[in-house]
């Protein structure tokens, strides 16, 4: 849990930016340091900034680094070591970057070490133990008019990033979430959710799989971004790509009974099982990436469309409906982030 507990009177308020250099004016010499209780990592498609989202004792603060990539999306952030791992769109590549803690911002990340350039259209990235899993969801067979994806098993050691093996699916992909062993994978282009059980032991070679399961999410038109944290899965859903204010966001909690006890093929229903936040309050376009906490009950979102990028951040959203987020940050081309709890 670690800093979350003095984090929830912020995420209660409807917070605001505060600035990350105030100077002390009363000359009694250096300012004491504001500590980071916490931070919301994100990434763009149009650029080459990581931007990051400083929670505080007073506020939210607001860094950006510089990477070596100017299209990342898919963003993981390894605790331990203190480092960013990002997918580069441009690069074609899991980029890896250190004592990330410690760069000032405006600097460049500090950059470590690659995969090297076999991803194609990476859009998200899981993580268990030492395996990296990459959604892909470049055309595969050649015909543009069948839906399929691949996802890019890579292990990591002290030497690098190496390919293990690649997992075929008939589907479009997007987002990915491992929830213990087992990977769920959003259906692009439609608005279901499926399944590959034990994944990174069951899949170790080049194959072509099936999922053990798929289901329908009923009120989603287009889903894109999971994340899950203590039992609830965060689904977010694009609607009409073109459409800057027809996203939205689904709240389902006890995710994994309501899924398992949902035939192969059948729909999950919104009543009793789901929340929905959508409407002109949100400025929800198309959300296409998400994180959650759960202890605070918080979502965060990398807005793509809504006045080209934002991140947003949702608290306490009860019953759902037209709400308007408790955080609104413009961010050019927003395109995944991660929560980190310091």
């Amino acid at each position: 849990m670690k800093n979350i507990k003095y984090l929830l009177p912020i995420f209660a308020l409807s917070v605001s930016l505060i600035s990350c250099d105030a100077d002390d004016e009363d000359g009694a010499g250096d300012p004491p340091p504001n500590p980071i209780l916490a931070n919301v990592y994100a990434t763009s498609n149009t650029n080459n900034a990581v931007g990051v989202f400083d929670f505080t004792p007073n506020g939210i603060a607001f860094r950006s680094f510089a990477t070596s990539s100017d299209d990342n999306e898919g963003i993981y952030y390894d605790d331990d070591a203190d480092e960013l791992i990002i997918n580069s769109r441009s690069q074609r590549s899991i980029n890896t970057y250190s004592n990330v803690e410690n760069t000032e911002s405006g600097n460049p990340l500090n950059f470590l070490l690659s995969s090297n350039p076999v991803l194609e259209s990476p859009r998200d990235i899981a993580v268990n133990n030492d395996v990296y899993v990459v959604a892909d969801n470049a055309d595969t067979d050649g015909n543009p008019n069948t839906d399929d994806g691949r996802l890019f098993v890579f292990t990591r050691d002290a030497s690098g990033y190496t390919l293990r093996n690649t997992v075929f699916v008939n589907y479009a992909l997007w987002g990915i979430e491992f929830i213990g062993n087992d990977l769920y994978t959003v259906v692009d282009k439609t608005s279901d959710v499926a399944v590959l059980k034990n994944f990174v032991a069951t899949y170790t070679t080049d194959i072509t799989a099936s999922p053990d399961k798929q289901i329908t999410i009923e009120g989603i038109t287009r889903t894109h971004g999971i994340a899950e944290d203590g039992g609830v899965v965060i689904l977010t859903d694009i609607g009409d790509a073109s459409n800057e204010n027809d996203g939205a966001i689904h709240f389902i909690s006890g995710f994994v009974s309501k899924f398992e006890a949902t035939p192969n093929g059948e729909t999950l229903p919104v009543a009793g099982n789901q929340v929905r936040v959508s409407g002109n309050f949100t400025q929800l376009g198309n959300p296409v990436a998400v994180d959650y906490e759960s202890i605070s009950q918080t979502i965060f979102v990398a807005e793509r469309a809504n006045e080209g990028g934002k991140v947003l951040f949702f608290s306490e959203i009860g019953p759902g409906g037209n709400l308007q987020p408790s955080f609104s940050f413009p961010f050019a081309g927003a395109s995944s982030l991660t929560f980190v709890d310091r």
